[in-house]
């Protein structure tokens, strides 16, 4: 069934998700509205967006050290309310973030904070491996953007695959967790160290 743009905007709408959630639960309730709504709760997406604009300041600065002071990750989640803050689940959930940054070391929380002259550095890349390789000039554009997405999905913590189930992200984690908690839920920031690991400023001045 074709799945058009009125659907699409009626559904988002009605739950407040982003539009290509909706298109895709459309697409998989086969145009079926109250089938792509539910399929959308079932992810936690709905709940999750309906809360998008509510302020959340209370929850906890998770702490996780590994390797007996080998590597240290420190996190911040929020919350809407202080309840929920020392709730189990969420503090699992921080817990959980903390263990995907360790075991994972994104560079990044969104892809936002990504520099315009980091995504362009790896597109030169990208497209001059292309070429070198011969691959035909028309479709190195779209190697580019494969590499890039790529690029987010391995540097970008929810942009990730959680590292339980690769078949869901990190994102998709919280939204379940929202889905449970009844909350808006933010990882507001985070830092990961590893010991003898220079950053990428003080490389940078080493090279110089």
């Amino acid at each position: 069934m074709e799945i058009t743009t009125e659907m699409i905007k009626e559904l988002r709408e009605a739950t407040g998700c982003g539009i290509l959630d909706c298109r895709a639960a459309l697409r998989d309730a086969d145009g079926d509205f109250a089938k792509a709504g539910d399929i959308l709760r079932e992810k936690g997406l709905a709940k999750a967006a309906k809360r998008a604009g509510r302020e959340a300041s209370e929850g906890v600065i998770e702490v996780y050290t590994h390797g007996d002071g080998q590597m240290a990750v420190m996190l911040e989640i929020n919350c809407e309310t202080d309840f929920v803050g020392r709730s189990e689940g969420f503090r699992e959930l921080a817990h959980e973030l903390a263990l995907q940054i360790a075991a994972a070391n994104p560079l990044y929380l969104t892809e936002d904070e990504i520099p315009e002259e980091s995504l362009k550095h790896e597109a030169d890349i990208a497209a001059a491996r292309a070429a070198e390789e011969g691959k035909p000039e028309k479709i190195i554009p779209k190697i580019v953007e494969g590499f890039i997405k790529k690029y987010k999905e391995e540097n970008v913590l929810l942009n990730q695959a959680y590292i339980r189930d690769g078949s869901k992200t990190v994102q998709d984690l919280i939204n379940e967790q929202v889905a449970k908690l009844g909350e808006k839920v933010v990882v507001r920031r985070f830092v990961r160290w590893a010991l003898g690991e220079e950053s990428g400023e003080a490389e940078a001045e080493e090279e110089e």
